[in-house]
């Protein structure tokens, strides 16, 4: 491990920084000058682009950690331990980049700590408050037992005894939250639209965040990989993916019963926007890499498993967006559109958590290395050569 801390400029670089520091100046504006001078928020539309992307959607994409950790650490699939820390870093990034997009949405933004004091336990937003504080929180004392390799060495062993239960309470945790962002919109019941609506809401979100993990956790490989001159092993990410495929194929039959037993299945063929942003979440998202996924043709191959990821990460953005707009603009009325400054703040976070993950690689141990581009996606298991902690844990 590298003693001395790095990070390389590039120019793609310098454009992340150059957009996260715009955004760091809007959110300043926001804070100082409120929500109306700087969104396209209205008492008609009170959540937009940072509940709808920026948390719901967020929180979704930020699975990839509980779900691996359940793998590898729970159900004991060790191939999967390779990814184990890429998974954790890209969740942990994700959720904090959650907290600073919820935190922009608080219309009195100066009294965020109430929450911590005043028990809402009735309200289904207070859980989510407390259960994504809590397992941001869990997160980062699980990314302890990666950074005391190289700072606080003394406390390495410590940390390593602790983990076991911050795994479980790590597990918990989010499948509380998951489910209760889908509970938001159970009780919209008669505004939210049939093809959304339904009181198997909390489980379909569950089920989406769970499997886009993997989805996820694969494109950061591919994209991680690309710009550090690392290779994914295919091989891990293609059984990977089999993980998803069989989760999405219990998604798939329990969407279709849910339609049919609520007699709402005509309005998915009916022409309308709601019908048609529907089939374009379900043939986009689901049915598409389905196919891909148990093809065999098809997911052997670095295309496949790319493509397959790719379609369910846009399909489960989707999903939200026609929860969020979609399925809630007949009811509501009127428009909505995100303002320059909207886009700026969403950019400006996803570039300073780009930028975060980046300084993490190039510094911790987060990719597996060894073979780098002379793996192959039906190289033998003995041959990848990954690097082994001290614990004897591949990393």
């Amino acid at each position: 491990m590298k003693n001395r801390w790095s990070f390389k400029i590039t120019p793609v670089r310098v454009v992340l920084m150059g957009l996260g520091a715009l955004g760091l100046a809007l959110m300043a504006y926001r804070l100082a000058f409120g929500l109306g001078s700087s969104t396209n928020l209205s008492d008609q539309w009170p959540w937009g682009m940072w509940i709808g992307f920026d948390v719901l959607t967020g929180v979704a994409l930020a699975g990839g950690g509980y779900s691996t950790c359940l793998l590898v650490q729970v159900l004991g699939i060790k191939k999967f331990t390779p990814i184990a820390r890429s998974a954790m870093l890209t969740s942990l990034i994700g959720y904090l980049l959650v907290m600073g997009g919820l935190f922009m949405d608080i219309g009195r933004w100066f009294n965020f700590w109430r929450p911590f004091v005043s028990w809402g336990y009735h309200s289904v937003l207070f859980e989510v408050f407390w259960c994504v504080s809590l397992y941001t929180t869990i997160q980062l004392l699980e990314f302890g037992e990666i950074a005391t390799e190289k700072v606080m060495k003394p406390w390495h062993g410590l940390v390593k005894k602790v983990l076991p239960v911050l795994f479980i309470i790590g597990i918990v945790l989010p499948t509380l939250h998951q489910s209760s962002l889908g509970s938001l919109y159970v009780i919209e019941v008669g505004k939210l639209y049939p093809l959304w609506w339904s009181m198997l809401l909390p489980v379909f979100f569950l089920m989406s965040s769970f499997f886009v993990g993997p989805a996820m956790v694969t494109v950061e490989s591919a994209l991680a990989g690309r710009a550090h001159g690392h290779r994914p092993d295919y091989s891990v990410l293609q059984s990977l993916i089999k993980v998803s495929g069989y989760l999405m194929l219990v998604y798939l039959g329990l969407k279709i019963y849910d339609l049919y037993s609520r007699g709402v299945m005509d309005l998915v063929f009916r022409g309308n926007l709601e019908g048609n942003m529907f089939l374009l979440e379900m043939a986009a998202g689901v049915i598409i890499p389905l196919i891909i996924c148990f093809t065999p043709g098809w997911r052997s191959t670095r295309a496949g498993v790319l493509s397959f990821s790719v379609l369910v990460v846009a399909g489960v953005i989707i999903n939200r967006m026609n929860v969020v707009f979609t399925g809630m603009s007949g009811y509501m009325g009127g428009s909505y559109f995100p303002s320059w400054i909207e886009w700026g703040v969403s950019l400006g976070l996803l570039a300073i958590g780009v930028l975060g993950y980046l300084f993490v690689v190039e510094n911790f141990n987060i990719l597996p290395h060894g073979n780098k581009a002379e793996e192959s996606i039906n190289a033998p298991s003995g041959e990848r050569g990954y690097r082994l902690s001290p614990s004897g844990k591949a990393y």
